[in-house]
């Protein structure tokens, strides 16, 4: 495990020496357009596991991605590696079908203070909820981005992340109606405190989000990877290609069905992800919106 090694997989050639505001955000972004967020271990027959130098060898030798518990373990690791002041956070994703937030502690982010200021770092999230720079921790600020603006906001020591998305221009109208296609303009994304966690606080959750059948990450196999324009996503046999402000304040989202033998192949060339077993597609609907 070398961090030459992983900067050579996600591409990244800039500087190490300055822990800045400047660097954290190219590596980041280097990380989230080369690694993608993806659970197809689930229906490979494959076992997750949060052990570093399994998530290592996942993501970088193997390139794959993976969730939130590995792609943020594998960035904490790095940053730490390159002297940043980095702790792990937990946070409850909300559920925009049950339209409350999870009682479970499932999401692990990365927490990083430059000279005084706190910022999170999130690269396990994907679709159109992914961050693209690291969020100030400041309650109550909108902060544009590339995807939407995310804001912060603080109550009693609870902090709660949304997002405001701009329209959407849908050319297949087939999917108009599609379960995928968030509705609301302003969106819930999670919740989570300040109290600093480790892995060992999530091993139950990465159990539990793999074999329960009320978990949305065994209802659908999901791969999704940004680009420098927008993200794409492979959700059961639907891809979708979504382009951000394509026009004024709207964005392009792309939909096509795939039959079986092009999901394999479609994994390979939008994703660059070549599975060592046989993926069994899934998509069930409800739970998951881009």
């Amino acid at each position: 495990m070398n961090l030459e090694e992983y900067f050579a997989r996600t591409g990244y050639k800039g500087s190490t020496e300055k822990q800045d505001l400047e660097t954290l955000t190219d590596i980041f972004q280097h990380h989230i357009r080369a690694v993608p967020f993806e659970n197809l271990s689930i229906h490979c027959g494959e076992k997750i596991t949060l052990e570093l130098e399994h998530v290592y060898n996942k993501i970088v030798r193997r390139k794959r991605g993976g969730w939130c518990m590995e792609n943020n373990q594998l960035l904490g690791w790095v940053l730490r590696g390159l002297g940043y002041d980095t702790s792990f956070l937990g946070a409850y994703v909300f559920n925009p079908h049950q339209n409350a937030y999870a009682t479970l502690m499932t999401h692990l982010v990365v927490k990083v203070v430059i000279d005084g200021k706190a910022y999170i770092v999130d690269g396990g999230f994907g679709v159109s909820y992914q961050m693209w720079q690291p969020m100030e921790l400041v309650s109550g600020k909108d902060q544009p981005q590339a995807p939407g603006v995310f804001r912060f906001t603080e109550i009693n020591g609870v902090w709660y992340l949304e997002k405001m998305r701009r329209k959407q221009y849908i050319p297949n109208q087939s999917f108009c109606n599609s379960d995928l296609l968030e509705r609301k303009e302003c969106r819930k994304v999670y919740m989570f405190s300040l109290e600093p966690r480790t892995v060992e606080d999530f091993r139950f959750q990465c159990t539990y989000l793999q074999t329960s059948p009320d978990s949305l990450f065994t209802k659908k196999s999901i791969c999704t990877l940004q680009t420098t324009e927008g993200f794409r996503a492979l959700i059961g046999w639907t891809l979708t290609e979504t382009t951000y402000n394509y026009k004024e304040n709207m964005d392009l989202v792309e939909f096509v069905t795939l039959e079986d033998e092009e999901v394999e192949k479609t994994l390979k060339e939008k994703f660059n992800i070549a599975l060592e077993r046989k993926l069994v597609p899934i998509n069930v609907k409800g739970s998951y919106t881009i």
